[in-house]
């Protein structure tokens, strides 16, 4: 096939995969008996719930996001710009919150507020009472989601901040000190990037379905769970999501028409000139001790708390024999989906990329809302798609999770990859034209060798994401089919604390591997540029 032809086979089974079941859920909704009806919609919106679920959904996302900025940024310039020690171990220890299913955090504060908990031995009961009282709401949701989604910000302030030019920067320091000179030159030349991490903290906080169903904290997502498994409600469930689905897209209109261009003009102007350092001088110490301090509150409390509640023989042996299949399952299934996200996303990110038909930024626009969009909104397009005789040999078995990773990660394989290719110089496949070298000979034969790293990050990255998913995948795992973060979701209520505790810990243990991976290709990257 020619490289239209292969493109366009690939947008093609993307669009069924990923957005034909968001496209059945609307449908669906507005002919619930064959018929033209937005009964529901009229009931959705005159109803004063509603309205209560939306100033929650927004408040969370909006203070979270402030929250999470107002730290991830200095965080992000300790980390990328000064000599302050261990600043990649810190950049790893402050990951690791993201890469395990958010609500396992918030199990952390849990135990960690308990009667015989860490903060509890500390600050005596009276305090950890009155904290834990504040802790399940709107507190402690803030929390949670500002320690799972920080990284988010810390890593793309760090990773836009290693593009800026160090001669302008040079220039400015002739004048100023390197205070003003990140105000005024490094920071709004990063803007647009810091802009993108704050819409993807506010999308992901919006659609997070995990910390608000275990803190009882009401929010739309757990609202559309709630009517569709509890009520069996598919038309107020399809409803709820409307809203949601409205704030998606005005965000991924934001991104299209003010941030992308933008941010791949930054990716692509990446010098190789040797950045400069901050020397934090007599500083060094007191940030030292600080960063400390607050990596202990945002990660050692929590994820200490479940190491040291799942230290128990007992409580081993009960998790190997309560979850090895689920592991397993997490384990094959990440696996498919990783590879899959990954040859979607070396496509797309070409069609992207090199700008192959006019409508790739609509494909990238499409990835990005079902990237944006909660989990439980797209389980329930799945449902509606794929819940029927002729197609149920896809709903009733595995199939259907991984349609799930698909539709709701592409565009991370699809923005890595086009990154990658941003840095691929045309004119080596210009010159393989030239000697009469096919296009999938090209593609396969010199564009991939030198997109490996990006390759193997992709793959790593979707595993990660796979594998902690539980948004569309408690939507819509069958029988026998669930993934350990569902296992440990729907023990929670009824098992002993040491076993979801291991548990936890096992799943910590899962994702710390690919973490570990990514690192070094990021700091074998850094080297070689």
């Amino acid at each position: 096939m020619t490289k239209k032809g292969v493109l366009l086979l690939v947008v093609f089974i993307f669009i069924i995969v990923s957005f034909l079941p968001v496209l059945t859920l609307l449908i669906k909704s507005l002919f619930p008996n064959g018929n033209f009806s937005i009964e529901n919609y009229v009931v959705l919106f005159q109803s004063s719930r509603t309205w209560i679920l939306l100033r929650n959904s927004l408040s969370l996302a909006v203070v979270a996001t402030v929250v999470t900025l107002f730290l991830g940024i200095p965080l992000g310039i300790l980390f990328s710009k000064t000599n302050l020690p261990f600043k990649e171990l810190f950049t790893l220890l402050f990951t690791i919150p993201f890469i395990i299913p958010s609500y396992m955090i918030a199990i952390g504060w849990f135990y960690a507020l308990a009667p015989q908990g860490i903060l509890t031995r500390i600050l005596g009961t009276h305090v950890t009472e009155i904290m834990l009282h504040h802790f399940f709401g709107f507190p402690g949701a803030v929390l949670v989601m500002t320690s799972v989604l920080l990284p988010v910000v810390v890593i793309l302030t760090m990773t836009y901040l290693g593009l800026v030019d160090p001669k302008l920067e040079e220039a400015a320091r002739l004048s100023s000190g390197w205070i003003l000179t990140l105000r005024k030159i490094s920071l709004p030349i990063i803007s647009p990037g810091i802009f993108l991490a704050g819409l993807l903290v506010f999308a992901l906080t919006l659609g997070e379905f995990g910390v608000p169903s275990f803190l009882r904290y009401n929010v739309f997502p757990v609202e559309a769970f709630t009517q569709f498994s509890a009520f069996y409600n598919f038309g107020a469930a399809t409803a709820a999501t409307i809203p949601l689905g409205i704030i998606i897209l005005l965000i991924v209109i934001v991104e299209r028409y003010f941030l992308r261009k933008r941010t791949f003009e930054l990716i692509k102007g990446t010098g190789k000139e040797e950045k400069i350092t901050i020397e934090l001088n007599q500083w060094k110490v007191s940030i030292l001790i600080f960063v400390i301090v607050f990596a202990a509150i945002i990660v050692f409390i929590p994820l200490g708390s479940l190491i040291s509640k799942s230290v128990s023989l007992v409580a081993c042996r009960e998790t190997f024999v309560r979850s090895m299949d689920s592991v397993l399952r997490s384990l094959v299934y990440s696996s498919i989906g990783a590879t899959l996200l990954t040859l979607f996303g070396f496509f797309l990110g070409y069609l992207l990329e090199r700008k192959v038909f006019h409508f790739a930024w609509a494909i990238d626009s499409m990835a990005f809302f079902l990237f944006a969009l909660p989990g439980t909104v797209i389980g329930i397009g799945l449902i509606s798609l794929w819940n029927n005789p002729a197609t149920n040999f896809i709903y009733a078995s595995a199939a259907v999770i991984i349609l799930g990773y698909i539709a709701q990660y592409a565009a991370l394989g699809e923005r890595m990859m086009a990154a990658t290719y941003a840095q691929i110089p045309t004119s080596m496949e210009e010159a393989a034209q030239i000697t009469g070298v096919g296009w999938f000979r090209r593609l396969v034969g010199i564009v991939a060798p030198m997109a490996k790293r990006g390759l193997i990050a992709t793959w790593l990255i979707g595993f990660l994401f796979c594998s902690k998913d539980l948004g569309s995948t408690m939507m819509i795992y069958p029988p026998g089919h669930d993934t350990l973060p569902v296992r440990i979701f729907t023990l929670m209520a009824n098992s002993p604390e040491e076993i979801i505790a291991a548990l936890c810990v096992l799943m910590l243990g899962i994702a710390f591997l690919p973490l570990c991976a990514l690192g070094v290709i990021f700091k074998k990257s850094r080297v070689k540029s």
